[in-house]
C-alpha cells in the first residue's frame, strides 16, 4: 500500500523516528481539497500516546479538506546542515500517512494541556485559564497513523 524507502541505508528505526516526532516544534500538514488540489500548511503539534494531535479554529481550509477526505500526510524536518562543498545536506525527517478525526471532552482537554506544556511551559496556570475560556472556540484533531517512516543523512 505504501512505497518502501528507496535509500534503505538512510531509514531510521521506529525509536529514532519517534524521537524526532517528540523533539520537533512544527510540521507540514497536507490534505486534499474538494477540488482535488493538495493543501500544505505548517502547524504546531504534539505526539502523544502514538498519535499526532493539533488544534485549530472551528473552521478553515484544512478542516474543510479533512471533512471532505480525512486522509492526510504530515511531514517534519528535524536537524539539518547544508554541506556546500559536498553539494548535499545532512538531515533527518519523518513522513506520516494517516487519517484525521476530531477528539472531544477529556481527550481534547488532555491534548490542549500537552500543547500548553510543549509550547508555553513557563505559563501553565495562565494557560489553563486560557484553555478553559477558549476551548469552545478550538477544535482538536487526532492523526491516526497508518504508516510512518523516518529518514536521515548524517
Amino acid at each position: 500500500m505504501f512505497k518502501e524507502m528507496r535509500r534503505k541505508e538512510r531509514e531510521l528505526s521506529f525509536k529514532e523516528t519517534e524521537k524526532i516526532l517528540k523533539s520537533c516544534e512544527y510540521g507540514v500538514l497536507s490534505t486534499i481539497g474538494e477540488n482535488g488540489y493538495p493543501y500544505g500548511v505548517p502547524i504546531s503539534y504534539v505526539y502523544l500516546n502514538g498519535f499526532i494531535y493539533f488544534h485549530s479554529a472551528t473552521e478553515g481550509h484544512k478542516l474543510e479538506n479533512i471533512e471532505n477526505n480525512p486522509k492526510l500526510c504530515f511531514s517534519i524536518v528535524g536537524k539539518t546542515s547544508v554541506l556546500p562543498d559536498k553539494f548535499t545536506t545532512n538531515y533527518e525527517s519523518v513522513v506520516v500517512f494517516g487519517t484525521a478525526e476530531e477528539v472531544f471532552n477529556e481527550e481534547k482537554n488532555e491534548v490542549l494541556l500537552e500543547i500548553l506544556k510543549k509550547y508555553s511551559s513557563s505559563y501553565i496556570e495562565k494557560g489553563k485559564v486560557y484553555i478553559n475560556t477558549s476551548s469552545i472556540k478550538t477544535r482538536v484533531i487526532k492523526i491516526n497513523i497508518d504508516y510512518i517512516s523516518g529518514k536521515s543523512r548524517k
